[in-house]
């Protein structure tokens, strides 16, 4: 895909909402990925706990108090710098306000916001019926129980102040219907940001 300047898209939205769906489309079309939570699952690891909501949660708060509410940014920022040296970039997962100003900052108009919007009883139906398989060394797709989600909803909003990526979005797609409806709006998204 050409574009007339490497542009790194941050995809945002609430657990469930179907972000991962709409990064491996933009991966399709060429774009390179990079997950911001992966940082936490890395952790998790390293401390040699189980992946869980529980302590994904505790390491995300630990980083944040380590690093400041833009640490899933600024820890990233040598990845995303180097990744856009070669080409667009895809970022699935912008979690805080803060981290999208960090970004903004420092790429300015070559950042671009796509949120990713469902209802929160499609994303909890979706959550609790998610098949996780051993091949998912990345743990993208993770099983939540509706108590578990809607848990998760409030400490992303109240905590990592979430609302502000959705709310400053350039672009939001609906995942409301069936995923060729998906499809066409990611599609669509893709051809606006590459300029064609």
């Amino acid at each position: 895909m050409e574009m007339r300047e490497n542009r790194i898209v941050c995809i945002t939205g609430l657990t469930g909402a179907g972000k991962s769906e709409v990064s491996d489309r933009f991966v399709e079309k060429g774009f390179q990925y990079v997950r911001f939570g992966q940082l936490t699952i890395d952790e998790v690891k390293r401390r040699g706990l189980e992946i869980s909501e529980k302590n994904e949660r505790s390491v995300r708060e630990d980083l944040r108090a380590k690093h400041g509410m833009a640490a899933f940014a600024t820890l990233n920022l040598p990845k995303f710098d180097e990744l856009m040296f070669l080409g667009p970039v895809i970022a699935d997962g912008l979690y805080s306000f803060e981290e999208y100003k960090v970004l903004k900052e420092h790429y300015g108009d070559k950042m671009v916001v796509v949120a990713v919007w469902a209802p929160p009883e499609i994303r909890y139906d979706r959550l609790e019926q998610r098949f996780t398989g051993k091949g998912d060394k990345q743990v993208r797709n993770r099983k939540l129980t509706r108590k578990e989600a809607k848990s998760r909803d409030y400490a992303e909003i109240e905590k990592l102040n979430k609302g502000g990526t959705i709310a400053m979005a350039e672009y939001t797609i609906l995942n409301t219907k069936d995923f060729k409806y998906l499809l066409n709006q990611v599609d669509e998204t893709i051809e606006k940001i590459s300029g064609k």
